[in-house]
């Protein structure tokens, strides 16, 4: 079953990705945590994609025009103190294989080392029928 973990964070007063402020070290702590994280999956053949946005501030909010051309919002949004950091595509057998990994996931450690506890979204991919392909002779 396939799934996606989405890695949801708080953004800070002035609209920056509070985890570029952290220092050096606790950043350093905090991204070979993910690292190792990242490599156990990949070698028990779980990952299948996994990818880290940009912060808010750089982030554009689309919606379609009645009047043309479509209206752009800059970010960080005032309407959402939260934002999606990044994800993991992972392939495991079962729900329950899922939300482990995303336990694992959000005690990532913080600026004092302490688990973060981040919310990690767990959704199943829905299938549809598969890619008809053309028999070649």
């Amino acid at each position: 079953m396939k799934f996606i973990l989405m890695m949801h964070t708080r953004w800070g007063e002035t609209g920056d990705y509070d985890i570029f402020k952290w220092p050096p070290s606790a950043l350093d702590q905090h991204m070979k945590f993910l690292g190792a994280l990242n490599q156990e999956l990949e070698q028990e053949g779980a990952l299948v994609g996994i990818e880290g946005l940009s912060a808010p501030n750089q982030a554009k909010l689309v919606r379609a025009n009645p009047n043309g051309g479509p209206p752009i919002t800059d970010g960080p949004f005032a309407e959402s103190k939260e934002f999606l950091a990044g994800w993991w595509i992972i392939d495991v057998e079962s729900p329950e294989r899922a939300c482990e990994i995303a336990a694992r996931a959000s005690a990532a450690p913080g600026p004092n080392g302490a688990p973060l506890n981040m919310a990690i979204e767990v959704r199943t991919f829905l299938s549809g029928p598969p890619p008809k392909r053309e028999r070649t002779p």
